[in-house]
């Protein structure tokens, strides 16, 4: 009889008494829980947008001259790489940076071999005296995941930037982090301020001084003769390390007496003039200034875990490294956040299996629920070891895409089960039990089974192919319910059946399902309608305005039409353009005007102000480059000019 099967019956009737179905769902649920323990938590999923920084620096010149001499050519050289999508360029004092964004998807390595390859192949281009270009890749991992700013009431910007290097070399050592930057603060230096009438006294002219300068700045080494079987070393020259050393380095000789460079200019240790302004403010503290840590994460690695070990790194450093005045204080936590969102949505997950069990104990009894509440976990744990098996993280996306496929993995058990339900209910003295039923009624439907799930998996897996930045974005929903679909059809076949005679109560008597409450329910609902063709009508007449009705809530603005659920990211920023020319001290009192309006919102906790340098930006900022760059004023995009703003303000 078992040949007569077709093969969804002959993988029953293999499974049904076999040892290994209990093994297989124990080995089945074990991979899913590893792959909730080892899959990565992050905010955002894996993209590949490989995104390039290209510096050139051009000192002393104005912006129009860096861009008329270099930013243009540069872009038409850059232009002209293979995979190019999208051009951004900043042309500021001194200074050029071309943000290069390839198409989505486009393997990192062999994008950058072909930039790199034009911009060797083209170095002639490059004009007398233009430092660079400098490449610097960018990936959805140089995110920061955390950002901790450094503010106190009683050290100013330049103290707490010293102190954020320090914190910087400790944070490094922390496991996984791949990439510490520090936003703001006077960095020390040494200025030599030339005094022009002396120079000229003794006839003399800036370059002199600084070539002056870099003779004596240097230290030359070389290997010496050897003597007693060891090589003696060679040293010629020294660093400059004090201010006094530089005040005393000899430019010329003039009347047979050395002029040192004291004698033609002012040489000033302190810090370096304000090129930007950074600030935190809260209801309490008031306007301090502050100096930001933002902590990028290695590729791969769990952003929840990162931040935990990068927060307990700074709270055994408070007391020590750390003076008590000093305030730090997390503004961004990613890790926080995609940890929230992903117990919730696991939460959300294991709510909606109990939900649908629920449903099938009232339809059908507690045993078939239970036949369900086995089949369907099992369904889940193979697709989340799938999803690490495809070097995808646990984050919003995927997790929405295992609760999208609760709804549709779940009907392969349900139909399974309830065929069995009704065989053991016309069946229930046949000979061979239960195993024989539940083998006949898997037959039954196996073929519609079948065909059902594989459309589905037709209408949803073309989503994956979808080009753009939104096709990499989305394609764990479409990879993720395909995969769910298939493994739910293979429980339906093997797990289902076995738990099925496990569970279920045989019946000894022939039962088509009339006295049971919901069938009753059906019928007296359904016999007047089929029976009256007015009630028909009124029924299909009220069907139809219902979905009018919903399909009118779109366009009436009563719902809100969104791919994805809104973002509750515990930040936001807001981005000042000023006109051109603006200086910094003004662009910082319109910011600290902004930042104590949005404190007299309640939920606002803190505001951090950015001026004249670049906020840490996040997923939205990477491939969409605003508020990027550094000391940026304008921005030509090919085929579009775009001003950039002069401020960030984040809260």
């Amino acid at each position: 009889m078992a040949n007569t099967y077709g093969a969804a019956g002959r993988m029953a009737a293999a499974f049904i008494h076999s040892k290994l179905t209990p093994l297989f769902i124990l080995a089945s649920m074990s991979l899913g829980g590893l792959a909730v323990l080892a899959l990565p938590r992050e905010e955002e999923p894996q993209i590949i947008v490989p995104m390039v920084d290209v510096f050139v620096e051009m000192p002393g010149a104005t912006p129009a001259d860096v861009e008329q001499r270099v930013t243009r050519p540069l872009e038409q050289l850059l232009w002209e790489v293979p995979g190019v999508e999208y051009l951004y360029s900043t042309s500021s004092p001194g200074q050029s940076l071309v943000i290069v964004r390839f198409k989505v998807d486009e393997p990192q390595e062999p994008a950058l071999v072909r930039l790199n390859q034009k911009l060797a192949a083209h170095a002639d281009r490059i004009p007398p005296g233009v430092i660079g270009p400098i490449v610097k890749p960018r990936s959805i991992d140089d995110v920061p995941i955390l950002a901790v700013t450094v503010w106190s009431a009683r050290y100013a910007d330049d103290q707490l930037r010293s102190l954020a290097v320090q914190l910087r070399d400790a944070i490094a050592e922390v496991n996984d982090v791949s990439e510490v930057t520090i936003i703001g603060g006077r960095p020390r230096q040494v200025r030599v301020d030339i005094d022009p009438a002396k120079l000229s006294a003794y006839g003399l002219d800036p370059l002199s001084v600084q070539q002056a300068i870099a003779r004596t700045n240097v230290r030359g080494a070389a290997a010496g003769p050897v003597a007693g079987g060891a090589v003696t070393g060679l040293e010629a020259g020294s660093r400059l390390r004090t201010a006094d050393e530089l005040r005393n380095t000899v430019v010329t000789s003039a009347s047979g007496r050395p002029v040192f460079v004291r004698d033609v200019a002012d040489v000033v240790d302190g810090d370096a003039e304000p090129s930007s302004y950074v600030s935190f403010q809260s209801k309490t503290s008031g306007a301090q200034p502050a100096v930001t840590l933002a902590v990028a994460k290695r590729k791969g690695t769990n952003a929840t875990d990162v931040a935990h070990r990068v927060v307990r790194k700074l709270d055994s450093l408070k007391g020590s490294l750390v003076p008590s005045d000093v305030q730090l204080t997390v503004t961004r936590d990613y890790g926080e956040t995609a940890a929230d969102k992903t117990n919730e949505l696991l939460w959300h997950m294991l709510l909606a299996v109990l939900s649908v069990s629920a449903l099938i104990w009232l339809a059908l009894g507690r045993r078939e629920a239970g036949v369900v509440l086995i089949a369907i976990p099992v369904t889940l744990a193979l697709t989340l070891f799938m999803f690490y098996l495809f070097g995808y993280t646990l984050n919003r996306i995927t997790l929405f895409a295992l609760i999208f496929s609760v709804g549709i993995l779940v009907d392969d058990a349900i139909v399974v089960v309830e065929n069995i339900v009704r065989h053991a209910r016309m069946r229930g003295g046949e000979a061979g039990g239960l195993a024989a039923i539940a083998v006949r009624a898997v037959d039954e439907v196996g073929n519609p089974t079948v065909l059902a799930t594989l459309a589905v998996v037709a209408a949803i897996l073309p989503m994956a192919f979808v080009r753009g930045l939104s096709g990499p974005y989305m394609r764990p929903i479409p990879v993720g319910a395909s995969a769910a679909m298939i493994f739910s059809l293979i429980v339906a076949f093997v797990v289902t059946p076995w738990a099925a005679v496990r569970l279920l109560k045989p019946s000894a008597h022939h039962d088509d399902g009339r006295n049971d409450l919901m069938t009753r329910l059906y019928r007296l609902v359904m016999g007047p309608l089929i029976a009256s063709g007015r009630r028909r009508a009124i029924f299909l007449a009220g069907v139809a305005v219902l979905l009018l009705a919903a399909a009118a809530l779109v366009p009436l603005g009563l719902v809100t039409m969104k791919m994805m659920p809104f973002d509750n990211k515990s930040e936001f920023q807001v981005m000042i353009d000023m006109p051109e020319g603006t200086a910094l001290e003004t662009t910082a009192r319109v910011a600290s005007a902004l930042a104590s309006a949005a404190l007299d919102d309640e939920t606002v906790v803190n505001v951090q102000q950015y001026v004249g340098t670049s906020a840490p930006y996040n997923f939205n900022g990477l491939v969409r480059p605003i508020c990027r760059s550094t000391s940026c004023r304008k921005a030509i995009e090919p085929r579009r000019a775009t001003k950039w703003p002069d401020a960030c303000a984040s809260a």
